[in-house]
């Protein structure tokens, strides 16, 4: 095989919880994680040349180690003693720094593509053991589907499919730090959290309003007082008819959930012509079952 496309997805968080500060810095956290159809577009060649190159369609990514996907790509070929040449074209289509884990998909779907293309032999439960090593993210966007996150986001638990909804994606003109939430964040102070095992029942129960209105996100607290567009575009999407709306992630990202897709288009009409965001999507659920056909990144 000398060359290979792939399909790097979005994800979004349905539920986001953290439990308490751990003594190595990081947080133990409680995540309902969903795929959704937005996707980066991966082309993986074999080079003559030895090492690994990557080009991108933003001027501003680095194409070195500072590059998630050099660093997958590296990862599987100095553990396999690759020494053939691989360049990796990376096509950017989900916003960056945006909240979605467009990073974490493009260095899981670099993952998925190397096993493949040199037949490594991989299970996707090996892919993910070393996927963590990458970033917190990319064991989950290496599974893809509906699953429950825990501990720094590399426990997870597959779930049933949530209940299909339409979904529209706002991304405001602002800048958010993972590292500025996280470290601002007082986990021990929190006045609620959101009933992630509650939510978790609504999906195996097929209950697309209740999974819907049983959505949080505690990284809000800090998020929305140092960028109050968040909260503005969360109340747009519930006047213009979404179930419930929420930041995904550390933000900025705010996704609208809606049981009507006439209302959803519409609603992703109104933000397109407005100025609270730079980039608007109208997408829906990916599901993996529903796509047995296609692998874990392709």
């Amino acid at each position: 095989m000398r060359e290979l496309k792939l399909k790097a997805m979005a994800k979004i968080n349905l539920g986001l919880d953290v439990l308490r500060r751990r003594e190595d810095g990081y947080h133990d956290l409680r995540m309902i994680m969903q795929t959704v159809w937005l996707y980066d577009r991966i082309t993986i060649a074999r080079a003559e040349a030895p090492g690994i190159s990557v080009r991108t369609n933003l001027s501003y990514l680095p194409t070195g180690q500072d590059n998630l996907v050099y660093r997958a790509a590296q990862l599987l070929m100095d553990e396999f003693l690759l020494k053939e040449g691989l360049h990796i074209e990376l096509q950017k289509h989900i916003p960056v720094a945006a909240g979605l884990a467009g990073g974490s998909s493009d260095a899981a779907a670099v993952l998925v593509g190397v096993n493949r293309m040199f037949e490594l032999g991989l299970s996707q439960e090996e892919l993910m053991k070393r996927a963590v090593k990458i970033g917190a993210d990319v064991p989950y966007c290496v599974m893809r589907g509906t699953a429950l996150a825990e501990g720094i986001g590399e426990k997870l638990t597959r779930l049933p499919d949530a209940p299909d909804l339409h979904v529209v994606l706002a991304k405001p003109p602002v800048h958010v730090s993972t590292g500025f939430v996280y470290g601002n964040l007082r986990a021990d102070a929190l006045g609620s959290h959101p009933d992630i095992d509650a939510q978790v029942q609504a999906i195996r129960d097929g209950d697309a309003r209740g999974m819907a209105e049983l959505m949080g996100n505690v990284l809000e607290t800090v998020t929305i007082p140092a960028c109050p567009v968040i909260a503005e575009l969360k109340a747009q999407m519930m006047r213009t008819g979404a179930v419930n709306a929420m930041m995904s992630g550390s933000g900025p990202t705010v996704f609208g959930l809606f049981d009507d897709g006439e209302r959803a288009r519409q609603a992703c009409e109104e933000l397109s012509r407005g100025d609270l965001a730079r980039n608007v999507f109208l997408t829906k659920f990916f599901h993996n079952r529903k796509r047995e056909k296609e692998t874990a990144a392709g």
